[in-house]
């Protein structure tokens, strides 16, 4: 059966689809050694894809689904021109070739979930599924009532966000700790958030995604797979088949 090129790229997991489309657009992916484009369609069965002059390999078995406690400056991707750690860098003993699902910005701390499937990676940063997102953010400038503030509405880059979750963990002299629930992921979006309320970040920890909570057993840099119970979990939120 035909299917769109991004999603036998991604189904064999070889790159996110949004990957897909950029290596199409630079020439690497061709159809019976004819360059695609974009929009291109094909048949596993019948035609030959490559990506590189290499034919996409065939999935065999479950997909990788890896948790990782990502750390403090390191960049959330697999390669990096200024020579910054990446979270490649704490996989190299992982045999599979997986990738970040959504960012963590370098400053930032916390669950990160890396696979191979492409149709997982899409549903979970599709914003058509609004999966929560929970972050501890400890702040300093704190004021009595700022988390009302911080739950109130919002606007970012002159769009209207969904309204956070906000709760206080608990305070001090000038500086909190708050719970941040979130349900899209702009660019640095909580710390933009913050300091629309007077407010500096100064550690953000990213503890769930969806029903995925963070291992309190790993420490930064550490990682494992997910649990059978957990992979059926987040298959199902998404209505997806694994």
């Amino acid at each position: 059966m035909e299917e769109r090129l991004q999603k036998l790229l991604s189904a064999a997991g070889v790159c996110s689809r949004r990957q897909a489309e950029e290596y199409i657009t630079q020439g690497r992916v061709c159809i019976n050694g004819r360059a695609a484009c974009l929009g291109e369609r094909a048949d596993p069965d019948r035609d030959t894809v490559t990506l590189d002059g290499r034919p996409l390999p065939r999935r065999t078995g479950a997909a990788a689904l890896l948790m990782l406690y990502k750390p403090r400056g390191v960049v959330t991707t697999l390669s990096d021109e200024k020579g910054r750690r990446t979270v490649r860098d704490l996989l190299r003993d992982h045999p599979a070739r997986v990738w970040p699902v959504g960012r963590l910005d370098m400053d930032s701390e916390g669950l990160l979930l890396l696979t191979d499937d492409g149709a997982l990676t899409n549903a979970l940063i599709h914003p058509r599924h609004g999966i929560e997102k929970e972050y501890l953010v400890w702040v300093t400038g704190y004021r009595a009532g700022a988390e009302r503030r911080l739950a109130a509405p919002m606007t970012l880059d002159g769009q209207a966000l969904q309204r956070a979750e906000v709760s206080l963990e608990r305070a001090g002299e000038g500086e909190a700790l708050l719970s941040v629930t979130i349900r899209e992921g702009k660019n640095r979006q909580i710390r933009r958030m913050c300091a629309q309320c007077g407010l500096t970040v100064r550690r953000l920890k990213r503890v769930r995604e969806g029903g995925l909570k963070l291992d309190p057993g790993l420490r930064p840099g550490q990682w494992r797979p997910l649990t059978q119970q957990e992979r059926q979990r987040l298959y199902q939120t998404l209505s997806l088949q694994e």
